[in-house]
């Protein structure tokens, strides 16, 4: 007999549900929406990018605007998330404070609409 196969009595809506149905509305209910300093919302794994220096407590570093912050999670606070940063352990940053770095496209930045530069006569 497989998880599946388990029912549970869901004691909020008075109902019978398979287990794994359970767990996920559990985690969906629990779910909190964590956004960043332009208001966009962040996921676990995301990276983010500070957008004001930060004086850390405890280590003696100060984090300069625009330090890049990998693999973030969130911590169940709507205004706090967990980073790892190779020179401080156990950072945990108010999402006030990042933004979300928007995925790189590859794509070469598109030159200026500015002809004179051309090289051909005018």
């Amino acid at each position: 007999m497989t998880s599946d196969d388990d029912y549970v009595y869901d004691e909020e809506n008075g109902e019978w549900m398979p287990a794994s149905e359970l767990a996920a509305r559990r985690a969906a209910a629990g779910h909190v929406e964590v956004r960043d300093a332009v208001g966009n919302i962040l996921q676990h794994g995301d990276q983010v990018v500070l957008v004001k220096d930060l004086d850390v407590k405890g280590a003696g570093k100060t984090l300069k605007v625009g330090t890049v912050i990998k693999s973030i999670r969130l911590t169940g606070d709507p205004q706090e998330i967990d980073c790892r940063h190779e020179a401080i352990k156990g950072l945990v940053l108010r999402a006030e404070f990042v933004r979300k770095r928007q995925a790189l496209t590859g794509r070469a930045v598109a030159p200026s609409a500015d002809k004179s530069r051309s090289g051909s006569p005018s």
